[in-house]
């Protein structure tokens, strides 16, 4: 019975990713906390539904929904070193994955690691739901014009609140944006851990520590707009995988042992605050521009096939 018990607590730990449970829900509690009082007063009065919906794309990662798990699982995260010589990330998911296929098939050398759903997706992941949440709040918008109810558009805004979150918090852990997503792999001349350590650091940390890692006020500020959604995200993401060797020399130095040090407490926690500040800036991003409205929606021609016989025009 203890050996059936261990299995099913191990199991538990490998299929809760992202920073677990409490890290989402830390992060998407501060990022709304810190909101701009100019936004909607129900964004704001929604705090524990957006705050409950943090975690939700982990709950997609089982394998009793395979298809689900097996589509969103490669949204989580991306190896930015097997692309840092791609260029400028194209903002459309099927562009980048063409570039990677180019890169794919130029490589003699483990062509595989360059599959799309083995580097990640993760900027795209985010700025989907990033877009999902804009057009929400533009149905608000249109809503409440128009003297109707808004319901329906807050609760659609309350969730794509939640989810965008996940994945704005996946990238501020630096281990989210690396191939030494799990320990070090390849040249090790530092003799850096090869162990696992994604878990302990991103979960066990901040259970250990909960109370500390939850109070992030002083540590978020008031909401800014970004110039270009998509490539400060990419920049955010820059950033956070610049910390992935000072991550591993914290580790090192045993940091992070058995609920860490005030250094590795400090390092966790601020990692945390990095993805509020950066949600709360998305949040602020996608109700100001949602007062655009574009032009309404117009279905492309449809073409009049050629009749049987007839010679295409030059």
């Amino acid at each position: 019975m203890k050996s059936k018990l261990f299995f099913f607590l191990l199991l538990s730990a490998t299929l809760a990713f992202g920073w677990g449970d409490d890290g989402h829900k830390i992060i998407n509690r501060a990022a709304v906390t810190a909101v701009s009082a100019d936004m909607p007063a129900f964004f704001k009065a929604g705090i524990d539904h957006i705050v409950y919906n943090g975690p939700e794309p982990d709950r997609w990662r089982e394998k009793t929904e395979y298809s689900l798990k097996e589509d969103q699982e490669p949204d989580h995260f991306i190896d930015l070193e097997r692309v840092e010589d791609l260029g400028e990330l194209p903002e459309g998911r099927w562009e980048y994955v063409k570039l990677l296929y180019g890169k794919r098939a130029h490589t003699t050398e483990n062509p595989d690691d360059f599959l799309p759903e083995k580097v990640g997706f993760q900027p795209y992941a985010a700025l989907e739901t990033y877009g999902r949440l804009k057009v929400a709040f533009r149905e608000y918008r249109k809503a409440k014009a128009a003297g109707q109810s808004t319901a329906d558009a807050e609760a659609n805004i309350l969730f794509y609140a939640g989810w965008l979150g996940h994945y704005v918090g996946d990238a501020a852990n630096p281990l989210h944006t690396t191939i030494y997503y799990n320990g070090w792999v390849g040249p090790n001349p530092n003799h850096y851990t090869t162990a696992h350590i994604h878990w302990p650091f991103e979960s066990d940390m901040v259970n250990r520590n909960l109370a500390y890692m939850s109070d992030l006020n002083s540590l978020v500020s008031p909401p800014k707009p970004l110039e270009n959604p998509f490539r400060d995200y990419i920049a955010y993401i820059e950033s956070s995988n610049k910390m992935v060797e000072p991550l591993y020399q914290l580790e090192k130095k045993g940091d992070f042992k058995e609920g860490g040090n005030d250094e590795g407490r400090a390092f966790v926690r601020a990692r945390l605050a990095a993805g509020a500040q950066m949600l709360v800036n998305m949040y602020y991003t996608a109700w100001l521009e949602s007062e655009k409205m574009p032009e309404p929606y117009k279905p492309p021609q449809a073409q009049t096939p050629n009749p049987p016989g007839a010679v295409k025009a030059n």
